[in-house]
């Protein structure tokens, strides 16, 4: 994809982060400034994999969500080229959790990215590294997160 009718566009759905997604996480990321993003958040019964754990495909929703959240916040629109995950603990449901993502390093267009799910007292769950391309500026596209003025 090219051109700034092509990158990808924010319509309030994501599964991880949309708000009018109504069966969706709606994590809420603040910027941290050069230490990337977080997030903190809960997980439902309904995001259950084994009793009283999250789905291992939940858990990567996470990961790629803090990735990309970093990158929006570097200023890309961009999706996931690649994702490498390393399960450490099981990620409880209905207990606090922080989610963690930024960018390592930027060569073109691909962006090497971090993330991690750490639990209440600060231990790491899950880490991912990843890469990204990016599709474009997030000021590329009229959208929840760049409404037009």
């Amino acid at each position: 994809m090219s051109g700034a009718e092509n990158v990808p566009i924010d319509d309030g759905y994501c599964f991880a982060c949309g708000p009018e997604n109504p069966i969706g996480m709606h994590l809420q990321f603040e910027n941290l400034g050069s230490e990337g993003v977080r997030a903190r958040t809960s997980l439902a019964p309904q995001f259950a994999g084994w009793r009283g754990i999250a789905h291992g495909g939940i858990a990567i929703s996470l990961l790629d969500e803090a990735m990309a959240q970093a990158a929006g916040y570097a200023g890309h629109r961009g999706v996931t080229a690649s994702m490498n995950v390393r399960f450490r603990k099981p990620v409880p449901l209905g207990e606090e959790l922080e989610v963690r993502g930024r960018v390592a390093w930027q060569r073109g267009k691909v962006l090497g990215l971090q993330a991690g799910v750490y639990d209440a007292a600060g231990a790491l769950l899950l880490r991912g590294d990843g890469h990204f391309v990016s599709w474009g500026s997030v000021h590329d596209a009229v959208d929840r997160r760049n409404p037009q003025e």
